[in-house]
């Protein structure tokens, strides 16, 4: 008996020869472009649906219903994307909250007890909230309920110029893992301790507004002002 389930196993020419004469076939041949294509396989999904007899000829009916589920899926895109982004945006940013009265040493040990967990995140959060913390407590920048991370650094950035840009960056940080749901690093940890360590020992520079005498600086006692009391 001759097997019929033998698999047919041709080698490399053949098989060559074989896909050639499949793709001869007329039923390969397409010159439509992939765009006429695409139209028409559009186009054929109405085919067979019934037409409303609203006195338009299908043609225009179909642009008509194809404009209108681009509007539709417009206006979802619009609700779903920057509608939603612009909303996270108003309503996050806000770097600490009013009942929050922790200060900067208690904000600094969560920061700490979330890095060594492994907890990145949590660590820069609550590392630039200790930052911003300690700048209130310094009288650097005025306690203000609501304020955002980027408020606080465009404030403060007023005071400690030499810091702004870094106070930006780790008000970008804070935003991102904080209200962006991005996962922050250990780098980013990294980033935050040193601004932590830099604020700290920054001293804030006195505009002539403030009327302090020259060398003066908010962290030591002022001077006596001329003629008073010894």
């Amino acid at each position: 008996m001759i097997r019929l389930d033998v698999p047919v196993d041709p080698d490399r020419d053949t098989a060559t020869q074989w896909l050639r004469r499949e793709l001869a076939k007329p039923d390969y041949q397409d010159d439509r472009s992939l765009l006429q294509r695409a139209w028409d396989w559009f186009f054929g999904l109405f085919e067979g649906v019934r037409v409303p007899d609203i006195g338009v000829p299908p043609l225009q009916f179909t642009l008509i219903l194809v404009g209108v589920i681009a509007l539709v899926v417009l206006v979802a895109w619009w609700i779903a994307g920057p509608v939603r982004l612009s909303r996270v945006r108003r309503a996050g940013g806000v770097v600490l909250d009013e009942d929050d009265a922790r200060t900067s040493a208690q904000m600094r040990a969560a920061a700490d007890a979330a890095a060594a967990a492994g907890d990145w995140s949590s660590a820069v959060i609550e590392r630039f909230r200790a930052v911003v913390r300690s700048l209130e407590e310094r009288v650097i920048i005025d306690p203000r309920p609501g304020r955002t991370a980027q408020e606080a650094a465009a404030d403060a950035g007023v005071r400690l110029p030499a810091l702004a840009d870094a106070l930006r960056r780790g008000a970008g940080l804070f935003d991102d893992a904080e209200y962006g749901k991005l996962e922050a690093t250990g780098n980013d940890d990294r980033v935050l301790r040193e601004l932590d360590a830099a604020v700290t020992a920054a001293r804030p520079e006195v505009s002539a507004a403030v009327g302090a005498a020259p060398g003066y600086a908010p962290d030591q006692p002022a001077p006596d002002a001329p003629g008073g009391a010894s």
